[in-house]
């Protein structure tokens, strides 16, 4: 039993290990997509400002009003929207498994301290 214990507290430090590799990837997945999103918006915003014809899966906007000149931007850049949503996900789940991860270590590393106090 002891030494499945051990085993299993390994396979979990390296479980850790590895997945924090992937961290770094992908906040700065999340950061990127996230400012490309920012900068698609602001540069629609002026060009729908300057006149400029664009559109929806062929739908034509020419002028849209000012109140509603944003929403419209941020529906044009609905590609790069997704794609930061898809880096958000990512992120949050490697930070919950990571989460996960080290709560299992915990409990191994806690029923190793019991077998050992035996």
């Amino acid at each position: 039993m002891v030494i499945q214990v051990a085993e299993e507290i390994e396979k979990k430090i390296n479980e850790l290990e590895s997945a924090k590799k992937f961290l770094k990837q992908r906040s700065e997945s999340k950061a990127e997509t996230s400012a490309a999103y920012d900068k698609a918006v602001a540069l629609t915003i002026m060009r729908l400002r300057n006149g400029q014809e664009l559109d929806i899966d062929g739908v034509r906007i020419i002028e849209p009003p000012a109140t509603i000149l944003e929403k419209v931007a941020r529906g044009i850049c609905y590609k790069e929207k997704l794609e930061m949503e898809k880096a958000e996900a990512e992120y949050k789940s490697l930070i919950t498994y990571i989460s996960t991860v080290e709560s299992q270590l915990n409990g191994w590393q806690s029923i190793n301290r019991h077998l050992q106090e035996k």
